[in-house]
Order: structure tokens, then C-alpha cells, then sequence
């Protein structure tokens, strides 16, 4: 699992950035507020919105917040068509990134992504261009406090986990994509402190930049894609490099 751990480690970095948990909460408001529209404001019955209330649990999106989008979404007439887009290209350096989107105009989000990479030195292809590169999984991160590795075993494979790897400071446990947030909730009630938990895209390969425009470009490109409100996640390949200290 060491690209798991690498990759949590740049995903760790960036969720403590300035401003990264309102995004979050943002980003999840709107993934809830969509799925409420399309299949109603019951969990029981609505089994895509149990999975998001289980992912923005996992984010440390209060409850208060996540109760407050339902009941909003449940009284709220628009129907506004949301869809999800895909979009694939290379970065500064041949980099490979994955964009995924829920927007309301996908004609000015496509036009705004390609923008970006237009911009810091990358192309935007065509879809799967560099999909084939990464693998989706589950990824949860535990708190390392000190935890006997039998158990750990134990109830990792009994939650239904795929594998499990055990660092200094964290566990990261492996999972079917569908099952992790089920997954990190069975853990959290054994008494894991979860750091985090998510459905996301390793890539089988990593790339390396020692250009510093390539360098700069880059995290330029991340940067506004980031705070593009109609991005909901961004995937890469990027061995971004150990920073110490803030930036």
C-alpha cells in the first residue's frame, strides 16, 4: 500500500490548507443537495444520500450542516440539473489529471477547465486519455494511537477491508470504492479515531518534475482548479515534493 500512503500524505497536506474545510463542506452541500433532488430526503430508502451522509461524516462535516442541506434540498423546488463531468488531460511535464465536476453549465466548466490547463503549460484530451493510469479505491486513514496489530487485523478484515498498512502516525486501510464509507463507520464504532475516509483515484505510476517553471505551473494549475466552485475533486500523479514548513 505504499501508494496509498504517499498519496494520503499530499491529500493530508492539502486538507489542512487555509480554507480547505469550507470547500469541503461546500463541495459535500452540493453533492447532498443533487442527490436529495433526484432520489428524496429519506436515507432508509435513498441509498446514494446514505453513502454521502456516511462521506461528509468522514469529512467532519457537522451534523447540524448535513441535516440543514437535506431539509433545505427536501423543500426546495428547483430542480436544478446538476450533472456530473469528467475530464481528463496532462499537466505541465506530461503530469496526468483527473477533474471531476457537478455542474449546472457544462459548456462553461469545460471551457474554464481547459482555460487552466491552456494557461499553466498543460493540454486538456480527450476522455481516457490518462484514466487508464489510475485505479479507483477506498481509502480510510486511522489514527495511530499505540493499536495491537492483531486486532487491527482483525477488525479491519472483519469490517470488510481489503488490506491495511500501519505507519508511524496513521493506519491506512484499503477498500472496495463502494464500501469505504460503510466501512469506516464499522471502524469508527470499534473505538478508531478516523482522520479520513474516501472513493478515490491512485494512480499506478508517479511523475516527477525538476523544471522549476514546471514546478510553479503546476501548482498554479491546482490551485485554480481548486477554486473553481464547479470542481468537486481533482486526481493526479503529481510526486509532488516534501515541503518543510509552510509554504
Amino acid at each position: 500500500m505504499s501508494g496509498h500512503s504517499k498519496w494520503n500524505n499530499i491529500k493530508r497536506k492539502k486538507e489542512i490548507a487555509d480554507g480547505a474545510k469550507a470547500k469541503v463542506f461546500t463541495r459535500m452541500g452540493r453533492e447532498i443537495t443533487v442527490c436529495v433532488k433526484e432520489g428524496g430526503p429519506d436515507p432508509a430508502s435513498n441509498s446514494k444520500l446514505r453513502d454521502l451522509i456516511a462521506k461528509a461524516k468522514a469529512n467532519n462535516v457537522p451534523n447540524d450542516n448535513i441535516e440543514r442541506v437535506i431539509k433545505k434540498a427536501a423543500g426546495d423546488s428547483d430542480k436544478n440539473s446538476y450533472e456530473t463531468m469528467v475530464y481528463e488531460g496532462y499537466g505541465p511535464g506530461g503530469v496526468a489529471i483527473i477533474v471531476e465536476c457537478l455542474t449546472d453549465n457544462k459548456n462553461r466548466t469545460a471551457a474554464d477547465v481547459r482555460h487552466y490547463f491552456d494557461k499553466f503549460g498543460g493540454n486538456m484530451g480527450t476522455t481516457g486519455c490518462v484514466s487508464f493510469m489510475f485505479t479507483r479505491k477506498g481509502v480510510i486513514v486511522l489514527e495511530n494511537d499505540g493499536v495491537d496489530e492483531d486486532k487491527l487485523m482483525e477488525d479491519c478484515f472483519d469490517a470488510g477491508a481489503n488490506d491495511f498498512n500501519v505507519e508511524d502516525d496513521v493506519i491506512e486501510v484499503s477498500t472496495d470504492p463502494n464500501d469505504v464509507y460503510k466501512i469506516s463507520e464499522v471502524l469508527s464504532g470499534k473505538g478508531y479515531r478516523l482522520v479520513s475516509a474516501e472513493d478515490t483515484m491512485i494512480p499506478s505510476t508517479y511523475t516527477t518534475l525538476t523544471d522549476e517553471t514546471q514546478l510553479k505551473f503546476m501548482g498554479l494549475l491546482l490551485d485554480a482548479l481548486d477554486d473553481n466552485d464547479d470542481v468537486q475533486q481533482v486526481y493526479h500523479n503529481w510526486d509532488m515534493p516534501e515541503e518543510d514548513g509552510e509554504e
